[in-house]
């Protein structure tokens, strides 16, 4: 569990990676190291640079692949596989780029291909294909902030969050992804696209559709 009580995929680095120890080498304090370093480390087989990027960004990861398979269990799994082939491919990973962008461009790469190989397109707020009690109680939600709430001002803005979950995981893949990553994630849109692999005109449409969608979806809640 993170510090926050989100579920965090664990385990995730590879199984048949060789990382070389650190024994025998300086110590170095990995927080304050710019993501290309570490990486470079790691490309070195730095163990200590694997987890220190696994630190920064399983959470985020698995934020972001949650909210799009709406399921707890199998998010851990794809973010799982993203991480591993990330870490098998950092040879490939052009430090011109942000890692954080490479590295979410394999994680929604996967999870979009497993998306149109299920079928889920879309997710019913009533239906079976909602998250069981367990994963729904379980995975991050979207907060609606109130600096000054009341016990029923929590409620209701935990019973709207909730709402927008459940119209997001309505949308499309392609919009689904675009909002989470601007609006949840807090991408540029031009961090979107590189992620999504689409012009920025794309994301744009992208999510200009999405919030007219979602403003559909939300006002059929509430009608």
């Amino acid at each position: 569990m993170s510090p926050s009580g989100e579920p965090v995929p664990t385990g995730v680095v590879p199984p048949t990676f060789a990382a070389a120890p650190d024994a025998g080498v300086l110590p170095l304090d990995y927080a304050t190291l710019d993501d290309r370093d570490v990486v470079a480390l790691a490309c070195k087989g730095r163990e200590t640079a694997f987890r220190e990027l696994l630190s920064r960004y399983e959470r985020p990861v698995f934020s972001l692949v949650v909210r799009m398979v709406r399921d707890a269990t199998l998010a851990e799994d794809l973010a799982q596989e993203a991480f591993i082939k990330a870490f098998h491919a950092l040879g490939s990973y052009d430090p011109s780029y942000k890692f954080s962008s490479w590295l979410f461009k394999i994680a929604n790469n996967l999870t979009i291909d497993h998306l149109r190989k299920k079928q889920l397109d879309t997710v019913s707020i009533h239906g079976s294909s909602s998250p069981g009690r367990g994963e729904e109680d379980s995975r991050p939600r979207i907060a609606v902030p109130d600096g000054g709430e009341t016990p029923e001002d929590y409620t209701a803005n935990r019973e709207l969050g909730s709402q927008i979950e459940n119209a997001i995981g309505r949308l499309r893949p392609e919009y689904r992804t675009a909002v989470l990553l601007r609006h949840v994630e807090g991408r540029s849109y031009e961090e979107v696209a590189e992620i999504m692999e689409v012009p920025l005109g794309t994301v744009k449409t992208y999510i200009h559709r999405g919030r007219n969608e979602l403003k559909d979806l939300l006002a059929e809640v509430a009608a």
